[in-house]
């Protein structure tokens, strides 16, 4: 036998590209252990001790493990105040992938925002996207502006399988335009790839049909680039024309596309922390880099020590890896598998970072104004120690005025922190949502007993209705 005469192997089995070299021990907790720090939590799971989860999934943000080289650039950090090697590194990363003439670091992607939409938006004003993330919506109104969601219809139906459902609806981007006036729509945003859509991607060609209409109408547009590498992928393996090129190819033709872009690093960096905004504007670059001198740091740091700004320069490259990528998405889509043949409805196709869980079907005995995703996600806290996040009415129901409006799904989010989790992990993730999705009937909805007035969510403590 010659190696010729071989037959290729194939595997349908997640080979993770990584080797471990470092553990991170997690904790087993009874069923009664949980029920009582769920209660003591006031029923939100953002406000349980990372050490009473065993497997979380809140979210993807900053939770991830970092590779050997992102440490090795972590120790050979300059922690210089003014002129940073380390500044530099990453710049010329981030000029490298996105094409952007200026960068700006922040401490995360909020604190983009923050200097962003406090520097462009006013009282008034209208800022459209396919659908804006909770941090974004409350910046873009506590500048006093309208935060516009034209996802197109498909991403609103979690059983569609659209392979784009992330993108925007182009015809009412068109009529938001005509309605409000240019003048009045400091910048077009979208997000990449849809978080609160479910995940889901933006094509090219629906990226370049915005740039098209904002620069018809001469407004910036911007790309909220969290998952960028995500979203390159999903372009490379379900568009037409883009099979054989380069995730990172793909990356630096959307971003030729836009303005700028807001960055949370935390999650397509691969790092634990940071941010940048990159802009091409000079005038806008030197407004927002006053902003940022008064809330973050010297424009050389920003919000970011030198190890992070190293940390985040290689990350950049690395999410762009095809063989971190094909397992990253191969591993949302393994567990998106397990849940569909189990008859568990969830938002489809699977997403980059995240399964989707429909609990406006999965309760549907169960109103929005009772919170349906809330319930469900506490229920895999209570059976098995797992971790969600709620994209639902909690998280997007009260509006400005401070009215409650159903928010248009009703999701449990689960992220997967980049590579953390293995696939016993996942299987065994597989097992609680089975099990909690079979005892479904016997979950009830919830009060919101305490809450802030903005981004409620994260702080709010409920009571279960039945007790």
């Amino acid at each position: 036998m010659t190696p010729s005469s071989l037959s290729p192997f194939h595997t349908d089995t997640i080979i993770e590209p990584f080797r471990i070299r470092s553990v991170e021990p997690i904790r087993f907790t009874t069923m009664e252990e949980r029920e009582r720090l769920l209660k003591e939590a006031g029923y939100n799971p953002f406000l349980l001790k990372a050490k009473d989860v065993l497997i979380d999934l809140l979210t993807d943000s900053g939770t991830g493990a970092m590779s050997s080289k992102q440490w090795a650039g972590m120790i050979e950090s300059d922690e210089s105040y003014a002129g940073s090697s380390s500044f530099y590194k990453l710049e010329s990363a981030v000029q490298d992938i996105t094409g952007f003439k200026h960068l700006i670091p922040t401490h995360q992607g909020r604190a983009a925002e923050n200097i962003f939409f406090t520097t462009i938006a006013k009282e008034g004003d209208v800022i459209p996207s396919n659908t804006h993330f909770d941090t974004t919506r409350a910046h873009v109104e506590h500048a006093g502006a309208e935060a516009r969601d034209l996802v197109i219809d498909e991403g609103k139906q979690p059983q569609s399988n659209h392979p784009f459902k992330g993108n925007m609806n182009l015809e009412k981007l068109d009529q938001t335009i005509q309605e409000v006036g240019p003048e009045n729509i400091p910048v077009i945003m979208i997000t990449v790839t849809n978080n609160s859509g479910g995940g889901q991607p933006v094509s090219m060609a629906n990226i370049k049909g915005v740039s098209e209409i904002a620069k018809r109408h001469n407004i910036p547009f911007f790309i909220d680039a969290c998952r960028f590498a995500e979203n390159a992928w999903f372009i490379k393996i379900r568009e037409d024309g883009f099979a054989d090129k380069k995730p990172i190819d793909i990356a630096r033709e959307m971003f030729n596309y836009a303005d700028g872009c807001t960055m949370s690093a935390k999650k397509d960096g691969m790092a634990n922390i940071g941010g940048f905004l990159a802009l091409n504007s000079d005038e806008l670059a030197s407004e927002c880099r006053n902003l940022e001198i008064l809330t973050e740091g010297f424009p050389t740091y920003g919000g970011m020590a030198g190890y992070d700004m190293e940390a985040v320069a290689r990350g950049l490259y690395e999410a762009l890896d095809p063989d971190y990528l094909r397992y990253r998405i191969r591993s949302i889509s393994y567990l998106g598998d397990k849940l569909t043949n189990a008859g568990i409805p969830i938002v489809k196709p699977t997403g980059g970072h995240a399964v989707y869980l429909d609990a406006k079907q999965i309760l549907s005995h169960i109103p929005p104004t009772e919170y349906p995703a809330w319930s469900f996600n506490n229920a895999l806290y209570l059976l098995g120690g797992v971790r969600g996040v709620e994209i639902g009415t909690v998280m997007f129901g009260k509006q400005p005025d401070g009215s409650e409006k159903p928010a248009a799904m009703e999701l449990v989010r689960l992220a997967f922190p980049r590579r953390m989790y293995t696939q016993s992990h996942v299987d065994y993730l597989a097992e609680v949502i089975i099990s909690a999705y079979e005892q479904r009937n016997k979950l009830s909805g919830y009060n919101i007993v305490d809450s802030p007035e903005v981004l409620r969510h994260f702080s709010a403590r409920l009571q279960p209705i039945d007790e």
